[in-house]
């Protein structure tokens, strides 16, 4: 059913269904399991293309979720909804691939005379998801690699102390002394967890203005344009109902000189952004929202920090705060 539908049918199904893809996600390894969740994944389609005909279909505890792409009778894909990074599954939960392989003769019918590519991704290359694609489309379809990735993540389960304990020695000293400068400057930080639309809207609004005074708003290519600023904004409302949103202000005389913003997926949590003003670019901002950040989640109780993709970008400071890489693989399936 694509959302479309959904959302004229009883809003209680449609919330239903984003319940088992959310559960369905936290309860089957996952590479990046934010970004397979329905806050990140429908907040793309909203944000960057409406107009798709979704794909969403659903068992008692799994999911499967693409988004049609037609550029021509003759050339269709169903792709992940949100199939710009790749970061995401589209095959949630235990039974995925067997409800995949049953709406194949649906697929048939609806795309007839043609059968549309079909494109996976954020496929756990440590997990049994690809032997069981293999099993079940080998034999009628053609599988090839589009692309590969590397996702970094941090262990935070031994409280603060094991998690300085996997840095090094030099990156805890400069640490040290970074927190105490910025303590002695009179910086402090403020939690903020949005749980109304209005309490959203305000805290966005304070990420946007640190933004602008960043080199990325600067330099306008940070979260102030569009379609990215539409997207973490669709992404925070659709955080709102558990509260998942977590966002630190770096602050000085009662002004934001800074912000982390990021989710949680179970006991997982997500970064998403920070930046902070440029006047302040010689304080290591970033690392003193970073160390913050982390004693927040330590004391909720959360088990792991992902960092998101270390190919094609500057990967510098997320080696500093994360020690642990977990590959991916993104495959074409064309049917013979």
């Amino acid at each position: 059913m694509d959302e479309q539908s959904a959302m004229t049918s009883p809003e209680s199904e449609f919330e239903l269904t984003q319940a088992v893809w959310t559960n369905a996600v936290i309860n089957t390894e996952q590479v990046d399991p934010f970004s397979s969740s329905p806050a990140w994944q429908l907040a793309f389609h909203e944000a960057f293309n409406p107009a798709r005909r979704l794909l969403i279909e659903r068992t008692s505890d799994s999911v499967i979720c693409f988004a049609e792409n037609f550029f021509s009778p003759s050339e269709i894909f169903l792709t992940p909804i949100e199939p710009h990074w790749f970061f995401g599954c589209p095959l949630l939960g235990n039974d995925a691939v067997d409800l995949f392989a049953m709406i194949m003769p649906f697929l048939a019918v609806e795309y007839a005379p043609h059968f549309p590519r079909i494109l996976i991704s954020g496929i756990p290359m440590r997990s049994t998801l690809p032997e069981r694609l293999v099993q079940s489309f080998a034999d009628s379809f053609t599988i090839r690699l589009h692309s590969v990735g590397l996702q970094c993540a941090a262990s935070l389960e031994d409280d603060m102390d094991g998690f300085l304990s996997r840095r090094s020695a030099g990156f805890r000293k400069n640490l040290r002394q970074v927190v105490r400068r910025a303590t002695d400057r009179g910086v402090y930080f403020e939690r903020v967890i949005p749980r109304t639309l209005e309490e959203a809207q305000t805290a966005y609004s304070r990420l946007i203005a640190v933004e602008h005074a960043s080199w990325k708003g600067l330099n306008s290519c940070g979260m102030t344009e569009s379609p990215i600023k539409e997207f973490y904004a669709a992404m925070t409302r659709r955080m709102l109902r558990h509260g998942d949103a977590r966002i630190i202000m770096a602050r000085y005389d009662e002004e934001d000189i800074g912000y982390i913003f990021g989710g949680l997926i179970g006991n997982i949590y997500r970064g998403l952004q920070f930046s902070y003003d440029d006047k302040w670019r010689n304080y290591s901002i970033g690392n003193l929202m970073q160390h913050e950040k982390i004693r927040w989640l330590v004391e909720e109780g959360i088990v792991r920090y992902d960092m998101g993709s270390v190919l094609g970008e500057s990967m510098s400071y997320k080696a500093n705060w994360t020690e642990e890489r977990i590959p991916y693989q993104c495959w074409i399936l064309e049917k013979r």
